[in-house]
């Protein structure tokens, strides 16, 4: 259910405020464990293991570009009660800059403190840029490895140094809650003390003149793009930013997409 006004507001000050907010209880149990069924299934079929790295971690299992994996995707990426925040703290024009799932298993070192716009070499403090979000499909403790967060780090006139000893506090909150934060606010994954995994589908957002950290159109096969909703089209990159970026020979991409002729939506630039 889609955040009244006011709810909507709140969220995005404490965004502006504090650098994350969580919304409660946004997928319903079905929900939930469909979800949860598929990317073991995912798993399974790809025979996907961990990583060799500390920053993705040795214990955690991770998914990339899930949209191109299965319809269940689809409507989590352009879920109206999330969307409803993020097309405030960045604008409509938003795209989806990655969406993967994070399956942190017992025995997990807490992840490396950083920020998700680290790489980009602008100033900082600045308006926002990227907005993340993390769906619970499990509890969020501070035992089984709920995200750890710098509260008004995204306000720092820098990134943190990575391997550096910051005061976290733990994103808690229960399965079916969401975890939306500034891309600037410093945080990284928990440790698991557990003997459960700590599972989260990290759907992230960009501004629309952002480059996207996975490539949705090379990605994404156009046959799965073609069934895509409109927004859901747009969000994934088939669509103008603001009249002008993205545009084909002054055209749509959604154009191509479909196959059904160029019609020129762009004006004389220059």
């Amino acid at each position: 259910m889609k955040p009244s006004e006011p709810e909507i507001v709140a969220h995005v000050e404490r965004i502006a405020r504090e650098g994350y907010t969580i919304l409660p209880d946004v997928l319903d149990a079905p929900a939930i464990d469909a979800l949860g069924a598929d990317l073991l299934r995912i798993e399974a079929d790809e025979k996907i293991v961990p990583a060799r790295n500390i920053f993705e971690g040795t214990r955690t299992i991770r998914v990339y570009n899930l949209l191109a994996r299965g319809k269940i995707y689809e409507q989590i990426a352009e879920l109206e009660a999330v969307l409803s925040i993020v097309d405030r703290v960045l604008d409509r024009g938003c795209l989806v800059s990655s969406f993967s799932s994070i399956s942190i298993g017992p025995g997990e070192a807490a992840q490396l403190i950083h920020a998700d716009d680290q790489a980009i070499g602008i100033g900082k403090p600045h308006v926002p840029i990227i907005c993340n979000t993390m769906f619970a499909l499990t509890d969020f403790t501070e035992d089984n490895g709920a995200t750890r967060l710098v509260r008004g780090s995204h306000l720092e006139d820098h990134s943190p140094e990575i391997g550096g000893t910051f005061a976290t506090i733990p994103a808690v909150m229960r399965r079916g809650s969401v975890l939306v934060w500034n891309g600037s606010l410093w945080h990284g994954g928990g440790a698991n003390g557990t003997e459960s995994r700590r599972v989260g589908l990290a759907v992230n957002y960009c501004a629309g003149y952002l480059r996207q950290q996975e490539n949705q159109q090379l990605g994404i096969p156009v046959a799965i793009a073609r069934g895509f909703s409109p927004r859901l089209r747009k969000l994934v990159g088939y669509g103008i930013y603001r009249g002008l970026i993205g545009h084909i020979d002054k055209c749509s991409p959604v154009d191509i997409l479909d196959g059904t002729g160029p019609r020129r939506v762009v004006g004389e630039i220059g």
